[in-house]
């Protein structure tokens, strides 16, 4: 079964950090640019960070420059978020995406991050 699964959210102070991860089951993100996004009740998904399929091009959000990394292992399937220096605004529900040239675009399920003292 083709699915993406995100893991590593929770609850944390301000502040704090937290490291996501998407590991993708049923193809191999090789072929595929990957993307986090968030999204809070009400209002649209937005992009926080994009890494190309061998890692030499990443973008980011000026929301969450300097303070989040996106990185990825290939050999695990895997993209990781490293978030740093939380704020409360960076609650949200947090996405991951696989985008490929003439392939299926997947979302996964979501992880949730709480920043709050």
């Amino acid at each position: 079964q083709v699915q993406l699964v995100e893991s590593g959210g929770g609850l944390v102070h301000p502040g704090g950090s937290l490291k996501l991860s998407c590991t993708a089951y049923g193809f191999t993100i090789d072929q595929y640019a990957m993307s986090w996004y968030r999204q809070i009740p009400g209002a649209n998904r937005e992009f926080v960070a994009s890494i190309s399929r061998t890692g030499g091009s990443i973008d980011s959000a000026d929301q969450v420059k300097g303070r989040f990394a996106i990185s990825r292992d290939n050999a695990q399937n895997t993209v990781y978020l490293q978030m740093n220096s939380l704020k409360a605004e960076d609650t949200a529900l947090y996405f991951c995406k696989a985008r490929g040239v003439g392939r299926p675009t997947y979302w996964g399920q979501g992880t949730q991050v709480t920043v709050s003292s």
